[in-house]
């Protein structure tokens, strides 16, 4: 090697050291909003001083502008740089920043119309068949409401938005539609009123963006924004229907005037297929929420969480959200995906609104005959049927696997690869529920010649059952229903099948129940704040689909779909964005806390039969899972009282836990409140030792001269008392204070938590709100 080539490498070795060294992290800068310079500094003079902190701890000034990523001036005073951990150790030491978070690695992800007829709103009414107190009339379908949606992106080329008969954009909106490859400014219209991407991020994380996976735009080539974009706000589609005419019916949104301006933050992992779920980087989303602000929305439609909880102060979500709640825009995420495990709800800051998911009276039932004669109940959204009908042979995964894969639960799993072609060709395989996608274990049978597929359940499961567009002939069963099969396998060589095709059933009863995936309390940050607040529809819910994507994710399914079935709690969140859409259009100047406790106090625990609502095994449901409960949008629209809170409130929440540094420029008082006065519309009392009372206080927005008296059902082993037990109100925007204290007895049983509620009404409104205690 020649002299000159070594000179060059030593020189380059110290950069490319820093290359390999470096990541994102997010320096959160001292908060300025009482200092009128710098509101009045343009975004350009606002990054220069950003470039100048790095350029403090970098050689190069070409070098310190290359690092930076994003400035944020909306969201939080800061910016996102890629630095090494020297340089970031460097910033933190500065007086003028408050901390310096890396970048999480992969932390956030997508939480994966019969259910707006479920909960009382249908468009399809006649003309002459509407009633002036229907919310949808009173809202005018949401109008004008702006929600922002950040997500995966949009298809923007589907019926759902199209912007017929919509007025004007509404003159406060401030943002743009960006364009990119494949989406140009005219994809935008009075419907879709905004665009946006953010890959900085993501880049840096992962290198430039794989343009055969995705798109450098708003287009949304994975599916699920939009979906939940058309949850919240789709227009009416008649003959509407996922793969294989399931759920067939005119598919609208929530609030089908309200316009969607859409925030692409979300995209695929390198190496991994779109099914197995994507990314969404802290910094993009963060950079997303600061343009959101800007831009003038009015709902945020998060379907993002971390997949386990994490502190405020390092919550890039939390952080964002708390200073768009400073800007009167209510934040409505799902609360994740990793029930039923208790302690696994995310997004549980006291300024968020968080969504668990329940079904809907809908079924796609598909059943199974048994060569023994029984008949079990299944369900299916396959568009596939057995070639001819007769019985076939049946086997369990783990008696067809390939020699080389082991022989324990997972051989069970239709795993990829994994199945032997010349033991389950012409064979209905049985596979189990656990490791893997339920569509991608249906594409191995298929891989391997098998000619049906069925999905047991675990008992984790129960008897949630989530449909799919399967690729051959398919239907899943619930957990007591798969123990029943594999002990026919067992019982005889002779195991026959048979799947018949499925079909839509509406009506079902019991429901709502909440589903299994839907993640529960209690809350793992802030105990003493009750998470989930609400629960919505998120078990397969039919909502449009892009064209870039098949419904499977699968990338050789190469079907396409204009609609899709979906479940999750990010099924769940849009649903609870969209009735905040309708309450935002008829009491525009509510705050973002009234509008959330209007559909908290509001909500219902009774399912259609008339009985408490249960879990997917049947089980009386909790809290803990449904926050306050369903959500019910046409009650929350004259809640009667509300319990309001504005963002100082929300700062002397952070300052009784310690963690004020989203804004160090407020200063905390010497004393500072319990955290559970935080005058929020539910009670949670962590491991109650003797006696404790909080505080409250609420606003009346119904009548005047009301007069609400006040009811307790308190939880097992627990006393409550309301002082003053009647709240007496002269006028409309009056507000009263109450105490509510709470004791545990010997009756109690320690480190269990049991549930009560506390229920205000003055005989026309019913304000109810969850109290959940656990003793020492």
């Amino acid at each position: 090697m020649n002299t000159s080539l070594i000179c060059l490498l030593l020189l380059l070795l110290p950069l490319l050291a820093s290359c390999v060294d470096t990541k994102v992290y997010i320096v959160y800068l001292r908060h300025n909003d009482d200092d009128n310079d710098n509101g009045k500094k343009t975004l350009n003079e606002i990054e220069e001083s950003h470039v100048s902190y790095l350029f403090s701890i970098k050689k190069f000034e070409e070098g310190a502008r290359s690092s930076l990523l994003y400035s944020y001036k909306h969201s939080i005073n800061g910016f996102a740089a890629l630095l090494t951990a020297d340089e970031a150790s460097q910033l933190s030491d500065m007086k003028e920043v408050v901390m310096v978070i890396p970048s999480h690695e992969r932390e956030y992800s997508l939480h994966t119309t019969r259910s707006w007829e479920f909960v009382g709103l249908d468009e399809e009414l006649k003309p002459n068949q509407v009633n002036r107190e229907d919310l949808l009339f009173k809202s005018q379908y949401g109008k004008d409401v702006i929600v922002g949606m950040m997500d995966s992106g949009v298809w923007p080329e589907s019926e759902s938005f199209s912007d017929r008969g919509m007025g004007p954009i509404p003159v406060s909106w401030k943002g743009i539609c960006q364009t990119g490859p494949s989406f140009k400014s005219t994809h935008c219209n009075r419907k879709l009123i905004g665009a946006r991407y953010y890959l900085k991020g993501y880049e840096a994380r992962y290198g430039p963006l794989n343009t055969t996976t995705d798109s450098r735009s708003p287009r949304d080539m994975d599916g699920h924004g939009t979906h939940t974009a058309s949850t919240v706000g789709g227009r009416g589609v008649p003959n509407a229907s996922s793969l294989g005419g399931f759920s067939r019916g005119t598919a609208f949104g929530g609030a089908p005037m309200a316009r969607l301006a859409i925030y692409k933050v979300c995209w695929p992992v390198p190496s991994k297929g779109k099914e197995d779920g994507n990314t969404c980087l802290f910094e993009d989303m963060l950079a997303a929420i600061d343009d959101a602000i800007r831009d003038g929305v009015h709902i945020l439609s998060i379907s993002i969480g971390s997949t386990s909880p994490i502190d405020y102060t390092q919550d890039g979500l939390a952080l964002g959200a708390l200073q768009a709640t400073k800007n009167n825009i209510l934040v409505v995420c799902s609360g994740g995906n990793e029930g039923p495990t208790p302690s696994t709800v995310v997004n549980t800051a006291p300024w968020i609104f968080t969504v668990a998911a329940s079904s809907i009276d809908r079924a796609f039932v598909a059943p199974i005959q048994l060569g023994n004669g029984h008949k079990i109940k299944g369900e299916s959204a396959t568009p596939y049927k057995l070639p001819h009908r007769k019985m076939y042979q049946l086997v369990y995964a783990g008696e067809v696997v390939n020699a080389d894969v082991p022989n324990t639960y997972i051989a069970g799993q239709c795993l990829p690869g994994s199945l032997s072609p010349q033991k389950a060709k012409g064979k209905i395989v049985f596979c189990l529920r656990g490791n893997g996608t339920r569509v991608g274990k249906g594409m191995e049978v298929k891989r391997a010649g098998g000619i049906g597929y069925i999905l047991g359940n675990s008992p984790r499961n129960g008897a949630e059952l989530t449909v799919d567009a399967h690729v051959l002939p398919a239907t899943s069963v619930t957990s007591d229903d798969a123990i029943k099969i594999l002990q026919y396998i067992n019982s005889t060589k002779t195991r026959t099948a048979y799947i018949y095709p499925g079909k839509t059933v509406l009506q079902v009863k019991p429901a709502p129940l909440m589903a299994a995936f839907s993640s529960r309390g209690p809350n793992a940050i802030s105990p003493e704040i009750l998470k989930p607040d609400i629960a919505a529809p998120g078990l397969n819910i039919l909502a449009a689909w892009t064209g870039g994507n098949a419904p499977t994710k699968i990338a050789n399914d190469h079907r396409r779909v204009k609609y899709n079935l979906l479940s999750g709690t990010s099924m769940a969140c849009p649903h609870v964005a969209a009735a905040a859409a309708l309450l935002k259009a008829i009491h525009p100047d509510w705050s973002s806390a009234a509008i959330k406790s209007a559909l908290i106090t509001t909500a219902g625990t009774v399912n259609n039969v008339g009985t408490q609502i249960t879990d997917a095994s049947g089980n009386k449901a909790d809290p803990f899972q449904y926050g306050s409960g369903h959500f019910r949008p046409e009650k929350a629209a004259d809640p009667g009282l509300v319990y309001d809170a504005s963002y100082t409130d929300y700062l002397l929440f952070l300052c009784s836990r310690g963690d004020l540094k989203s804004n160090p420029a407020f200063t905390c008082p010497q004393t500072t409140p319990s955290t559970q006065n935080l005058n929020y519309p539910t009670f949670s009392f962590p491991q109650l030792n003797g006696k404790v009372t909080v505080g409250r206080t609420v606003t009346n927005v119904g009548g005047k001269g009301s007069v609400y008296f006040a009811s307790v059902e308190p939880p097992m082993g627990i006393t409550v008392k309301v002082s003053p037990p009647v709240l007496h109100f002269n006028r409309a925007g009056e507000t009263k204070s109450f105490e509510l204290t709470v004791e545990g007895s010997w009756k109690a049983e320690k480190g269990v938590y049991s549930f009560g509620w506390l229920t205000w009404s003055d005989g026309i409104h019913i304000v109810r709100s969850p109290i959940a205690v656990s003793t020492v």
